[in-house]
């Protein structure tokens, strides 16, 4: 039995935040995922909304559930769908639709003509947001350290290995959307990237353009069920097992960084420094002190809710 102490440890962080502030969180989000290699999770992350779309998501769920089996169906809809953070998720949701048909097309040229100076600039930004679960987590014991280091070392591996060539099947799509769509929700795993590693990124995107219904429909259900499995499991795990989820997210973050050194051929095979090193240094260490800002100003806000509260109370 856990003391209310550590229950109250284990309770997501609220935080108020504001429609036109979610709405950037939401652009962000919606710019990093059609990045291969870069995390949307992390972005939420970094900008404080996380807990609270998993939370969301978790309540969309249990709706769609109880909607389904019962029992008291619409009441039991309509209590978790109350539940649900809306005014985080909408303009989140719009937000990232915006980003996708406009910024996100230039970002993906920079991303394409110049590989290298785009990897070090987001290098420095994952590197620098890894000091926010690690700030949400607070004192770590030697489990925590230990959990983070094999969750490092088994992300570091999976990106590892290099594209594959598959046959686009209901065995191969269903799986593999199951597991692209639970990456959008980990910080540090990007799912464009592992359906790379799958051999399905040229497929799928093949698919949208050519309007395949039969192979976006196997995908969507791939989808929905790595979309309700990992939603349920993150939310269990951090309300259970908040310090140890963020420490394994931490560590996935640290191995997925392998995926951003700027130098690497097409087998994901690192390189060696390349000529253009003191140019992707800068754009590494701006990428740097640029996401560093935000997480103090992060811990700033914090501080001040907290100080807030404790007044109000």
């Amino acid at each position: 039995m856990s003391s209310p102490a550590e229950t109250a440890e284990q309770e997501p962080r609220e935080r108020q935040t504001s429609l036109p502030g979610n709405l950037i969180r939401g652009g962000l989000i919606g710019i990093v995922e059609t990045v291969p290699g870069v995390s949307g999770g992390t972005v939420a992350l970094v900008v404080g909304i996380y807990e609270q779309l998993i939370a969301s998501a978790s309540h969309m769920v249990s709706a769609l559930r109880t909607l389904i089996t019962g029992p008291d169906r619409v009441s039991g809809a309509k209590a978790h769908l109350a539940e649900v953070r809306w005014r985080v998720v909408l303009p989140v949701v719009i937000g990232m639709a915006l980003a996708v048909f406009t910024v996100a097309g230039p970002i993906s040229i920079a991303v394409e003509n110049h590989p290298e100076l785009t990897r070090a600039a987001f290098f420095g930004m994952v590197l620098a947001s890894l000091a926010v679960p690690l700030r949400m987590a607070g004192k770590v014991g030697g489990k925590h350290v230990l959990a983070g280091i094999v969750a490092a070392v088994l992300t570091f591996w999976l990106v590892s290995l290099p594209p594959t060539d598959v046959e686009a099947s209901a065995l191969t799509i269903i799986p593999a959307a199951a597991v692209a769509v639970s990456a959008l929700m980990l910080p540090g795993l990007s799912g464009s990237f592992l359906l790379l590693t799958f051999g399905l990124y040229e497929p799928t995107m093949n698919a949208v353009s050519e309007r395949d219904f039969g192979y976006l429909g196997l995908f969507a259900a791939g989808m929905l069920i790595g979309g309700i499995m990992i939603v349920k499991a993150l939310r269990w795990l951090l309300a259970h097992h908040h310090k140890l989820t963020l420490i394994v997210l931490t560590g996935v973050m640290v191995g997925a960084l392998r995926v951003l050194w700027p130098w690497q051929d097409e087998d994901r095979t690192l390189q060696a420094v390349g000529p253009e090193w003191p140019t992707a240094l800068g754009l590494g260490l701006a990428g740097l002190v640029v996401v560093a800002a935000l997480v103090v100003v992060d811990a700033r806000l914090v501080k001040k809710q907290q100080r807030d509260a404790d007044v109000a109370h």
